[in-house]
């Protein structure tokens, strides 16, 4: 029996005594361990499964300490019958309606599974050139100061502090590093109560669509732009108004703009074309917006990357009429799977979108936002972007290279900051083509199609240098320009 229901790999990051714990727990939890048999001793059991008796020892006793088993004198490790009380039993079936035949088209009322979006692979770390954007590169990763953190935030009295219903309140300590650290960086000033932390820049964007758009309403957004953002407008509202991008970000047309009550734009470093949209236009558009009353998302999800000169000031910085509302998160500099973000904006609005975090699920967990404060506090965020500002630096100036010198003929726009690149390839090309040539080449890159939202613009794609390398650039990209003549698509 024990033959059958444990297998263990050495192979496998987890330990094999966490391994062979996990299993035993299935198996009870599973009903594959009867009550009233003895498990198989530490000896037979380590005999049969080819590991040190010890590991099974050490798992026996953590599962006894965890109330999964009872030890009888002389009689060896039994099940818990506790551990099974108040499991429900097993449903019985009322009818034979089957399920597969649910009429789900008319019982659902959005579909959001239908919009097209950026989708990666799972296993991206496993292709040799993965040119993916918003990824990070996992020896960049501050292992040994967020694990110094994440303990700290595991002592008992900090356990104390974030254990309990916050009800809708943040972590304090967290807020404060937000207000004196990270906003004063983008020249933002901004009181505690202007402050919301959000589940990555994602949240604070629906939340905002959520307050500020209903049918009737129109949202303009630039374009090309960040798909998600379009796909989160579309829940909402079905007036969209596409806001062309030029050399300089987003243009403020004044017709345009003047129809619209909340716009959506990425002034540091336009999404996905990565040009900064200069002063001059800034104060124009926050001009405009004060002049024709309509609300303006920054989504400054890049802000830190400049490679030529100092980052620009968030719009944000300079509203003098609380008409943007800015969002930030930290998953271009710390790490994407940590989904910790913030938005900034007039207390009133905070106060509303507090209260609907709380609706959707009261707020982000308390214990990773006290491990972040603490990482903030102790100077670990400013050290790791200094290293991440001189390593990304360098790849930009390898790739930048790399671009002019095996793809000549594509055209990129100017940049001087960010993680990637916006590419324009030559006439007739189909980046979906070149998207599914390159991936069976090891190279892994972003169609741009996906973020024009009025026509196919098949010739764009976008290369990201986050994750990969530096020493991988030139070679990825020389395979990569061999790829995109068999990408074109014969005239018609």
């Amino acid at each position: 029996m024990s033959q059958l229901l444990f297998h263990l790999d050495s192979r496998q990051p987890a330990s094999l005594q966490q391994q062979l714990r996990e299993q035993v727990v299935h198996a009870i939890l599973d009903g594959h361990l009867p009550l009233d048999e003895a498990l198989p001793s530490s000896r037979k059991l380590a005999r049969e499964l080819r590991v040190a008796r010890n590991t099974v020892m050490l798992a026996y006793e953590q599962l006894l300490d965890d109330g999964y088993l009872i030890a009888k004198s002389r009689s060896g490790y039994f099940v818990n019958p506790e551990i099974l009380k108040g499991r429900a039993e097993k449903p019985v079936r009322l009818n034979d309606i089957d399920a597969e035949r649910m009429p789900w088209e008319e019982l659902l009322t959005v579909h959001p599974s239908q919009q097209e979006t950026i989708s990666k692979p799972g296993d991206w770390h496993r292709y040799d050139y993965p040119f993916l954007y918003g990824q990070i590169d996992p020896t960049l990763f501050p292992t040994q100061h967020w694990r110094e953190c994440s303990r700290d935030s595991m002592s008992v009295p900090a356990i104390r502090s974030w254990s309990v219903d916050h009800l809708s309140d943040d972590d304090p300590l967290l807020i404060e590093q937000i207000h004196q650290r990270l906003l004063p960086r983008r020249g933002v000033w901004a009181k505690p109560e202007e402050i919301l932390v959000t589940v990555g820049t994602q949240q604070a964007l629906w939340i905002a669509a959520m307050l500020l758009l209903k049918p009737g309403r129109q949202f303009g957004i630039e374009n090309p732009g960040y798909v998600d953002m379009y796909n989160i407008a579309k829940m909402f509202t079905d007036d969209i108004r596409l806001l062309p991008v030029d050399e300089q970000g987003m243009r403020p047309i004044e017709e345009e703009l003047t129809q619209c009550q909340l716009i959506y734009t990425t002034p540091s470093h336009q999404s996905p074309t990565t040009v900064t949209m200069p002063m001059e236009r800034r104060r124009q558009l926050l001009d405009m917006a004060e002049t024709d009353n309509f609300l303006i998302i920054e989504d400054d999800y890049d802000s830190e990357t400049n490679y030529l000169s100092n980052p620009t000031p968030a719009l944000k910085s300079l509203d003098r009429h609380s008409r943007v509302i800015y969002v930030g998160s930290l998953s271009k500099t710390l790490a994407p799977g940590l989904r910790l973000g913030y938005m900034v904006a007039h207390p009133t609005l905070i106060r509303e979108a507090r209260a609907l975090r709380r609706l959707m699920l009261r707020h982000p967990p308390t214990n990773n936002q006290r491990a972040l404060a603490l990482f903030l506090e102790r100077g670990y965020h400013d050290a790791l972007i200094r290293q991440i500002h001189q390593t990304f630096q360098a790849r930009w100036q390898r790739m930048s290279d790399a671009l002019e010198r095996h793809m000549p003929n594509c055209y990129t726009p100017s940049t001087f900051g960010g993680s990637c690149f916006w590419v324009k390839g030559p006439k007739g090309l189909d980046c979906q083509r070149l998207q599914a040539l390159a991936r069976e080449e090891d190279i892994l890159l972003e169609r741009g199609d996906l973020h024009y939202f009025d026509r196919p613009a098949k010739e764009y794609f976008r290369l990201g240098f986050s994750a990969i390398p530096e020493e991988r650039i030139e070679p990825g990209m020389e395979r990569l320009a061999r790829l995109v003549p068999l990408a074109i698509r014969p005239e018609e």
